[in-house]
C-alpha cells in the first residue's frame, strides 16, 4: 500500500512538472513569436521585392495609403472628410466627393504628412507641392528616431532641384506633367515611420500627396533608406566637393543627384568622383574618370548632331535639365546605383571634383554645386550636417 502511495506521488509530481514544462515551452514560443515581429516570416513571400517576374505571387502583405483623404491610412477610413480644400467644389455633392484632396501649409509651418506604427515598407510616394521646391523641406524618420534619415528640399529628392519642373523618366524617380513627383525607392521600417514637410518660404504652399505602403514582414538584412542634401557656392579653389561624409557602419550607396551651376565659361565636367570606404586614407578605392563619365554620358554631353548639350533621361542615369545661359548655365544630373550599389562595411565618403578645360590643360573651377546622396544602412546613423538656411538654398 505504501509503495503504491509513493508511486502515485511521484506520478503526480511528474504531471505537474510536465505541465510546467509545457507551459514554459509555450510561453517561450510566444515570447519568441512576438519578439520576432516583422523579422518572422509569415509566408514565403513578403510582397516587398516586386517586379514583372513575381507579380503573380501571393503574400500576406496589407496595402495601405495615406493622403489628405485618409491622414492615418486606416482600413475603411478614406474619403470621410466633411471639410477640406475641396469643400467648396463639393458643396453640392457632399461627403465622399473629393472634399479633402490637399493641404495648405503656412509659411514656417511643419506639416505631419504621415505617422504610422507597424512594420513594412513604403513603396511609392507621389506629391505635387506648389511654390519654390527648394523651400519645401522633406524629412523622413524611421522607428521613432529623433533625427531624420532623409532631409532635403523636396525638388532635389525627386531629381528636380532648380525651381523649374522638368520631366524625369527613371526607375527610382519619375517627374510627370505638369508637376507630378513620384518616388519608387523601397523604404523598409520595423516599428514606425514619420514624414513631414516644412514650408520655409514666405508664402503658403498647397500640397497634394499620397504615400503608398505595405504592412508585412521585413527581412533581417533589409537596411533603411537615407538621403542627405549639401550645397557649396562657390566651391573653394582646388577643393573637392563633398557629396557625403561621416557615414559609419555597414551599408551601400545607391544614388546621386546633382545640380551644377557653372560659374566659369566653357566646359565644366572633367572632374573625378571618388569613393573612400572602409578606412581609405589619402586615396580612394573607387575613382572615376570624369563627371560626364560618372553620369554615364561622354564627350561633354554633346548633341548627336550639332553643338550644345543633349538632355537625356533613362532608367539609371540622366541629365534631364539644362538651363542655358551666357553667364551661368545650370545642369541637373542623376545616377542611380540600382544594379551596381557601392557597398561598404565600416565607413564611406564620396567627393566630386569641379574641373574644366582650358588651353589643353585642366582648370580647377569654383562652381555652384549641390547634391543629394542616397544610401541604405543600418540605424543608428551619424548626425547630418545642418541643412543650409533659406538664402543658401536659393538659386538665383
Amino acid at each position: 500500500m505504501e509503495r503504491s502511495k509513493k508511486l502515485m506521488r511521484r506520478f503526480g509530481r511528474w504531471i505537474v512538472t510536465k505541465r510546467c514544462n509545457i507551459w514554459l515551452v509555450c510561453g517561450l514560443w510566444l515570447i519568441a513569436f512576438f519578439m520576432a515581429g516583422c523579422d518572422g516570416q509569415q509566408s514565403g513571400f513578403s510582397g516587398l521585392e516586386m517586379g514583372m517576374g513575381n507579380l503573380a505571387r501571393m503574400s500576406y502583405a496589407e496595402t495601405r495609403s495615406i493622403s489628405p483623404e485618409n491622414f492615418t491610412g486606416e482600413k475603411g477610413k478614406g474619403g470621410m472628410a466633411t471639410e477640406g480644400t475641396g469643400a467648396m467644389a463639393a458643396s453640392e455633392l457632399g461627403q465622399g466627393w473629393k472634399v479633402s484632396p490637399s493641404v495648405r501649409i503656412r509659411p514656417g509651418q511643419t506639416f505631419l504628412m504621415a505617422e504610422v506604427e507597424g512594420c513594412g515598407a513604403i513603396q511609392h510616394i507621389w506629391m505635387t507641392p506648389t511654390g519654390n521646391n527648394r523651400f519645401n523641406i522633406l524629412r523622413i524618420y524611421w522607428d521613432g528616431e529623433e533625427k531624420p534619415s532623409v532631409e532635403c528640399p523636396a525638388g532635389d529628392f525627386f531629381a528636380c532641384g532648380m525651381g523649374q519642373y522638368v520631366g524625369v523618366n527613371s526607375l527610382a524617380v519619375c517627374v510627370n506633367p505638369k508637376s507630378g513627383f513620384n518616388c519608387y525607392w523601397v523604404m523598409p521600417f520595423r516599428k514606425s515611420f514619420k514624414i513631414t514637410m516644412t514650408n520655409i518660404d514666405t508664402k503658403p504652399m498647397v500640397l497634394y500627396y499620397q504615400i503608398d505602403y505595405t504592412l508585412t514582414d521585413v527581412p533581417k538584412d533589409a537596411a533603411y533608406l537615407h538621403a542627405q542634401f549639401r550645397r557649396v557656392n562657390p566651391l573653394p579653389y582646388k577643393q573637392d566637393y563633398t557629396i557625403l561624409d561621416g557615414v559609419q557602419g555597414q551599408g551601400h550607396y545607391v544614388g546621386t543627384y546633382m545640380t551644377w551651376g557653372s560659374n566659369s565659361p566653357g566646359w565644366w565636367g572633367e572632374g573625378e568622383i571618388k569613393f573612400f570606404m572602409d578606412g581609405d586614407g589619402k586615396f580612394p578605392t573607387i575613382c572615376g574618370t570624369g563627371t560626364e563619365d560618372y553620369f554615364c554620358g561622354s564627350y561633354g554631353f554633346n548633341k548627336f548632331e550639332g553643338r550644345g548639350y543633349q538632355e537625356f533621361s533613362s532608367p539609371y542615369t540622366g541629365m534631364p535639365q539644362v538651363i542655358e545661359s551666357d553667364t551661368q548655365p545650370r545642369f541637373g544630373l542623376y545616377r542611380w546605383h540600382i544594379l551596381d550599389p557601392v557597398r561598404f562595411e565600416e565607413d564611406l565618403k564620396v567627393t566630386m571634383q569641379a574641373l574644366g578645360w582650358k588651353d589643353r590643360k585642366y582648370l580647377p573651377l569654383e562652381d555652384d554645386l549641390s547634391s543629394v546622396a542616397f544610401w541604405y544602412q543600418a540605424e543608428p546613423h551619424a548626425p547630418f550636417p545642418a541643412l543650409p538656411d533659406k538664402d543658401s538654398l536659393k538659386i538665383e
